[in-house]
């Protein structure tokens, strides 16, 4: 039997049952919470553990994530626990991916130039 504190990921709701990000420009942590299917304290948790998740903090601290860093969020759920990532593995994928990202771009840039 789980104690309180404890997190089944067996029982999270696959990332395709999570319901449709609404199109605002921010969201309260409770907002996110409940779009992501995790509970606050461990977005909280996942900030310090990811440089990407960097919420804006106004008005006696509370956070606003706007729209990317919700899509981040439910990415990284996905790779703790649909995928099995533990948080190290999930953050060295998150900057491949990153990576691969900045390569495309740049390589796009540089098609670009050639085809003038």
């Amino acid at each position: 039997m789980l104690e309180k504190t404890e997190f089944d990921a067996s029982s999270a709701l696959p990332s395709s049952q999570l319901p449709p990000i609404p199109s605002k420009r921010y969201f309260t942590i409770g907002e996110v919470a409940e779009l992501c299917g995790v509970r606050s304290h461990v977005l909280r948790y996942w900030e310090q553990e990811f440089s990407q998740l960097s919420p804006q903090k106004r008005r006696g601290n509370r956070r606003y994530y706007q729209h990317h860093e919700v899509v981040l969020i439910r990415k990284i759920r996905a790779l703790l626990y649909e995928e099995g990532f533990t948080i190290s593995g999930a953050r060295n994928r998150l900057d491949e991916v990153r990576g691969e990202l900045r390569l495309r771009d740049e390589l796009q840039a540089v098609m670009q130039i050639l085809s003038k």
